[in-house]
Formats: structure tokens, C-alpha cells, sequence
């Protein structure tokens, strides 16, 4: 019996994001890392959640953040 590969969802704080522009902005950098299979911005709490096929390095996370012209504060 072969064991199924799960999804990792990780939730973090971005602040700069106003409108849905910011959440667009966010969500798009963030999907071209490896292994993001979805992404949800939420500019009114400043979440973002990450669902990937294995836990990403939150230096590429902070990166592609800073990318979109917002701030990785650390998790939600």
C-alpha cells in the first residue's frame, strides 16, 4: 500500500495588501513557486494562505512576496 503525498497549507502575514489588486498581486507571485497548487490573499486580515505539495522555503516565500511589492511578516 503506497502512501498518498499531502498537501502542506500554510497560512501567513503580508501587510501592505489594501484591495483586490494587492490580493492579486500576491496570489500571482506566489503561484509561480514550485509546488504551489493554490493561494489565497485576503487584504482585510492580511492572510494569505498557501497550499503546496511540500513545505516551501520561506526565504523563496519572502522573496516572491517582496516580488509583489508587500512584506512576509512571519505566520499567521
Amino acid at each position: 500500500m503506497s502512501a498518498q503525498p499531502t498537501a502542506t497549507t500554510t497560512v501567513y502575514r503580508v501587510t501592505g495588501m489594501t484591495c483586490g489588486h494587492c490580493e492579486s498581486a500576491v496570489r500571482q507571485e506566489l503561484s509561480t513557486l514550485a509546488g504551489v497548487t493554490s493561494v489565497q490573499a485576503t487584504a482585510a486580515t492580511g492572510e494569505v494562505t498557501v497550499v503546496s505539495a511540500a513545505p516551501l522555503d520561506e526565504e523563496a516565500v519572502r522573496a516572491a512576496v517582496d516580488e509583489a511589492g508587500y512584506e512576509l511578516t512571519g505566520h499567521a
